[in-house]
């Protein structure tokens, strides 16, 4: 890879990006921000199965669920994906089920769950995808009762936005800074919502952009980057172990999506009207019954850095992630509540595994796999981790901007 595989980006609008990113000021009740789920210090992500999120309080593993009237009432269905290279060019799907890709069926570029209404102007698909958690109710947003911006999801998806642009071009730091940094911003009252999404896609294009890892030095010319487990490990990953087959390209996936056997447990995402909690991954999207239970293959590079794992964070362990790929009804019948990374929240103990314990939809997961067996030795399992931990960054891994030690709003920045 290198730096013309990724979408351009302007330095000005980056800096703008990182402090939005930091800064509550986008949620509803000013409590969250993009990088309480998607920390630096985390991986890109929150280190958790199934995030905390609206409502909590804390980082990471220490996060707790909140309590009195602000306390969540349900945890993020789905585990919080990392940010690495979602600058890429290449790609054009996001979102563990694919609610969001590039497309000409609206007239502003993008198929999404906003359809028509998603705004025009949007400088690349995750400038798109920054818009989504602002709308979330468990995520960004908040309980309708509690802000005008929850309340404004009910009406119509694109009534939150205007809301959200206003909150930030009456700071007048933010409005001094998005009119430095774009041309088409001569005032405050010319920011919009599509102006923070572009700075805030600036931002993690320049901060979570990757490929300075030992198998690119390798891939480079440099035959000492590797050890012998980590070549080892290379060999069967693009061999024998046949990981390759989804984990492919530039980005080491398909942008495709299959059904791994993961078990199901949370509140989980299906479709509309559906009266069963589940994850039904693909299919609540495209509607499609072939599409059952199957979600978009990760990238890897940093993958050691980003735990959990799955779609659900089911795995807090790569080597368990590794060997149920190898086995997927082995790890599925064998997997217990202890492999996920959830924080306790008692109000919630008895539904988080409800799903899982229903044996028709037990059934109906079970009976869906897209990879077959493979038979690898204790130590092939080994090598294959040791490759997966030489896709971890060096330098790039630290940052470029980092994280702010204050942000415009005087809201406190997650750290």
């Amino acid at each position: 890879m290198q730096e013309a595989d990724f979408v351009a980006f302007d330095a000005d609008q980056a800096k703008i990006g990182q402090l939005l990113f930091f800064d509550p000021i986008l949620s509803g009740n000013r409590n969250i921000a993009c990088a309480t789920c998607h920390h630096p210090e985390l991986g890109s992500g929150d280190g958790l199965s199934l995030g905390i999120g609206e409502g909590g309080e804390g980082l990471g593993r220490d996060r707790t669920p909140g309590q009195g009237a602000a306390k969540i009432v349900k945890r993020i269905p789905r585990n919080a994906p990392a940010l690495w290279n979602l600058g890429a060019r290449e790609i054009d799907v996001l979102f563990h089920d694919g609610r969001l890709s590039v497309s000409r069926i609206y007239d502003n570029g993008f198929d999404s769950p906003a359809q028509e209404w998603l705004p025009e102007g949007l400088d690349s698909i995750l400038a798109a995808q920054a818009l989504f958690p602002m709308t979330a109710e468990f995520e960004m947003a908040g309980n309708p009762k509690e802000n005008q911006i929850a309340g404004a999801v009910y009406d119509r998806i694109d009534n939150v936005w205007p809301i959200v642009a206003k909150r930030v071009r009456v700071i007048p730091e933010y409005a001094d800074m998005f009119v430095a940094a774009f041309d088409d911003v001569d005032q405050a009252l010319d920011i919009d919502i599509t102006h923070i999404a572009n700075a805030l896609a600036a931002f993690e294009t320049q901060e979570f952009t990757s490929f300075d890892s030992p198998f690119d030095a390798y891939l480079n010319g440099d035959q000492t980057a590797l050890n012998a487990d980590q070549k080892a490990g290379m060999d069967l990953f693009y061999g024998k172990a046949e990981c390759s087959s989804c984990h492919s390209g530039q980005l080491m996936s398909d942008q495709k999506f299959h059904a791994l056997m993961l078990p199901h447990f949370g509140p989980g995402k299906t479709r509309q009207w559906d009266p069963i909690v589940r994850d039904v991954g693909r299919m609540g999207a495209s509607d499609r019954l072939e599409d059952a239970y199957k979600f978009r293959t990760p990238a890897l590079r940093n993958v050691a850095l980003t735990a959990p794992y799955g779609h659900n964070g089911a795995y807090a362990d790569l080597e368990a992630m590794v060997r149920h790929h190898l086995n997927p009804r082995a790890g599925f019948e064998a997997w217990s509540a202890d492999h996920a990374v959830l924080p306790e929240v008692p109000w919630l103990a008895k539904a988080d595994f409800l799903a899982f314990q229903d044996a028709r939809e037990r059934e109906r997961l079970s009976a869906r796999a897209d990879i077959d067996t493979i038979e690898l030795t204790d130590r092939e399992v080994s090598q294959v981790v040791a490759f997966l931990h030489a896709l971890t960054g060096t330098e790039s891994i630290k940052g470029r901007l980092g994280i702010p030690e204050k942000v415009p709003s005087g809201l406190e920045v997650p750290k």
